[in-house]
């Protein structure tokens, strides 16, 4: 898949929304998205622009035409500079390269989050129901619960604190 056609398949809302990604790394694909869309409005821009320049317009406007022969001569000869962009490119492939990892964390960090709900999800599905619960399940499951009620037994409490409040009162 090409570069261009990734771009425009990209849903930027759901990326940088519903993924949970961290803060600095939806602020810096928001900031990416704000400069590629500025680039291709430039582009576009340029593209649109007439780039050949009539020359016997002007001759016949101005009244010194050497000025205009040494334009037409200067325009002739220009040969734009070539640029070694190797360092920009070295800078695009390491913030590429970050990105990219920070994007492989957050997939693995998703990948584990939706294993353990999966986990979870199974384990109530096989679950008892709550109604075929003995005390003895309970206990089995949460020990720290009987040492709790042998605490509470010899210091003679024999209500649990906020049980009233939360869920009302016993049998009438």
């Amino acid at each position: 898949m090409s570069t261009s056609r990734a771009v425009a398949a990209l849903d930027w809302t759901k990326l940088t929304v519903s993924l949970g990604l961290q803060k600095e790394t939806v602020a810096a694909l928001i900031a990416f998205r704000k400069r590629n869309e500025e680039a291709k409005r430039v582009v576009a821009t340029l593209k649109e622009q007439k780039t050949d320049v009539d020359f016997e317009h002007y001759r016949k406007i101005l009244k010194n035409s050497a000025i205009v022969n040494e334009a037409e001569k200067n325009l002739k000869a220009f040969k734009p500079n070539k640029i070694d962009l190797a360092k920009q490119l070295k800078i695009i492939d390491e913030f590429e390269a970050k990105a990219v990892a920070k994007a492989q964390r957050t997939a693995s960090k998703v990948d584990a989050e939706l294993n353990d709900l999966q986990k979870t999800l199974v384990n109530i599905e096989q679950a008892r129901p709550f109604e075929d619960l003995t005390v003895a399940d309970v206990v089995g499951a949460k020990p720290e619960i009987n040492v709790a009620v042998e605490k509470m037994l010899k210091r003679g409490q024999w209500e649990v604190p906020g049980y009233e409040e939360k869920f009302g009162g016993g049998p009438s």
